[in-house]
């Protein structure tokens, strides 16, 4: 499961702040606007850069691409990596798929029941059910930041289920205080390493075409692993 999350995958060098003559809204105020919103999300896209970092090697890699997400039981997420080494992710009915066009493969990984733990992962902020957070994490407020001119409150989500907690210390979400839905999280892993994603120009409730959630990859290869 770590290393499913791993291939899925700049900190801040100061913690976020509250800023100076401005009060934030309170924990209820961000949690309930994060819920109405998570009700009202059908589709969005973004573009997406995610950092990961392993601390063992102390090594930090960056990915530029394209992030689609449809609400659904179960939902249906598809990364489109362009740079610098493009690879294709799509997560639907309960496998994830990876193309790596150097290779014209598809790689099929069977979730089984990780796939509950994988979303927890991908989604978080995103349709998530603050009553299912408040189940399974401990939430608080640690301040606001500023983010590519986009006022965030700033949450930190630390895990109480035992299933969860092997694979993540703790989250942090910025929040978008317009869209109330993440602009970047960052996972917090065992060992020191971390990953972060972050989301810009979102397109929220625009038509996806139905080929969005497939992988269009003539002659690929597909291995199970």
């Amino acid at each position: 499961m770590a290393a499913l999350i791993t291939g899925i995958g700049s900190a801040f060098a100061v913690p976020p702040r509250l800023r100076k003559g401005h009060m934030p809204p309170a924990l209820a105020e961000i949690v309930k606007h994060m819920d109405d919103s998570g009700h009202r999300l059908n589709t969005l896209s973004a573009d997406i850069e995610y950092t990961k970092f392993t601390a063992v090697v102390s090594d930090k890699s960056t990915q530029q691409g394209q992030f689609f997400f449809k609400k659904g039981k179960p939902p249906e997420v598809k990364i489109d990596f362009k740079s610098p080494d493009a690879r294709v992710i799509l997560v639907r009915k309960n496998e994830i798929q990876m193309y790596l066009p150097k290779t014209n493969q598809i790689q099929v990984h069977e979730l089984g029941q990780s796939g509950a733990l994988l979303e927890e992962f991908l989604l978080l902020g995103f349709g998530s059910e603050v009553a299912k957070l408040k189940q399974e994490f401990g939430i608080k407020l640690i301040g606001e930041e500023d983010l590519n001119g986009d006022t965030t409150a700033v949450l930190e989500l630390t895990p109480t289920q035992r299933d969860l907690a092997k694979f993540l210390i703790k989250v942090q979400l910025w929040i978008s205080e317009e869209s109330w839905l993440p602009v970047q999280q960052k996972f917090f892993q065992p060992g020191g390493d971390y990953a972060i994603a972050r989301y810009s120009a979102a397109r929220v409730n625009r038509h996806l075409d139905s080929g969005t959630f497939e992988i269009n990859a003539p002659g690929a290869k597909k291995v199970k692993v």
